[in-house]
């Protein structure tokens, strides 16, 4: 394979099939090559995810322990104050994140009070000089409009898996209806986070469909998240096996090949990873994490603050003060 600094939007199936089933060491090699010509390896990007209202949702995402039709442990929570946010965006700074990311278990945004609180919300950590991330479900152009005007640097819109997997996981929207906000949020010049959870049932082809997808979009997400399945019991995925580590570190590398300038996100099922495990995945080309200080991935568990300071002194990383996009 020729490494090039180029960006390319043109992938195909077969291109991406013959990347993602090299042998690990030498697609990794690869991946580590391209991570180094556009960023800096010793550098990753530190997140705080924060669910400020959980629980509830009426989607019927199979691996999700906030919907409301599964019986989990997960309690439902009204969306917090404003002020409340506030504090946790501040203490989220002093740890070290420069990106604050606030989640709400809703199907989609309606225009009443709850959104103006977001708006508000973002606005606030916004002047804090923190990149603000929302995930709030699906969206019309006019309240992506209103979120960029209130300060919202990025919009985390998953697709989960391919799709032609996708109804086999969630019924209550279709891949068309992610697809629609995506394009909403890129519209309103919002940067766009989407990617996918590994463990749901799928086949590696769907793995590799999904990147596709993410691949050829006209411009590629600025943040492409790899996460494993949280299995959450009471779900019907809650018994699912646990990813294998490998896989993780096979998408997070064809994922750095395809996509180049994005930030990959070593994401959801950190706290079932040895340390060791997660350093073949920067190894690979992530580039980013998301931590906390409840030690939660909004409601599954998550490795803190403290543990993750340990584990970027033993690998040598520090994190990335401010990501500007290369456009």
């Amino acid at each position: 394979m020729t490494i090039e600094k180029n960006i390319r939007t043109d992938w195909t199936l077969e291109e991406i099939k013959a990347i993602y089933h090299q042998p690990l060491l030498e697609l990794v090699y690869q991946a580590a090559t391209v991570h180094r010509l556009w960023h800096k390896a010793a550098e990753v990007q530190v997140c705080t995810l924060l669910s400020v209202k959980t629980g509830g949702c009426t989607e019927d995402c199979s691996y999700c322990g906030q919907a409301a039709r599964y019986h989990t442990d997960i309690k439902v929570k009204a969306l917090m104050s404003r002020e409340e946010v506030i504090a946790c965006a501040v203490r989220a700074k002093e740890a070290g994140s420069s990106r604050f990311c606030m989640a709400a278990a809703w199907r989609e945004v309606r225009d009443n009070k709850d959104f103006e609180r977001i708006l508000e919300m973002v606005a606030g950590v916004n002047d804090l000089g923190l990149e603000v991330c929302c995930t709030l479900g699906m969206l019309t152009e006019q309240q992506a409009q209103r979120l960029q005007q209130a300060g919202l640097y990025a919009y985390n819109h998953n697709l989960d898996s391919s799709a032609g997997f996708y109804e086999e996981v969630i019924t209550t929207r279709t891949y068309g209806d992610r697809l629609n906000t995506i394009n909403h949020v890129r519209k309103a010049g919002i940067t766009v986070c989407s990617g996918g959870i590994l463990g749901l049932g799928e086949t590696h082809e769907d793995r590799m469909g999904m990147l596709l997808t993410l691949a050829t979009m006209v411009k590629h997400p600025e943040s492409v998240p790899v996460n494993a399945l949280a299995r959450v019991a009471g779900t019907p995925l809650g018994d699912f096996p646990k990813v294998d580590a490998w896989d993780m570190v096979r998408m997070i590398a064809t994922a750095r090949i395809l996509m180049p300038a994005a930030m990959v996100r070593l994401s959801a099922g950190r706290a079932e990873m040895k340390e060791e495990e997660q350093a073949w995945c920067f190894m690979a080309g992530a580039n980013s994490i998301f931590t906390s200080e409840s030690e939660t991935l909004l409601v599954t568990p998550n490795p803190g603050f403290i543990e993750d300071k340990k584990m970027f002194e033993t690998l040598g990383l520090k994190p990335l003060v401010k990501k500007k996009i290369t456009e």
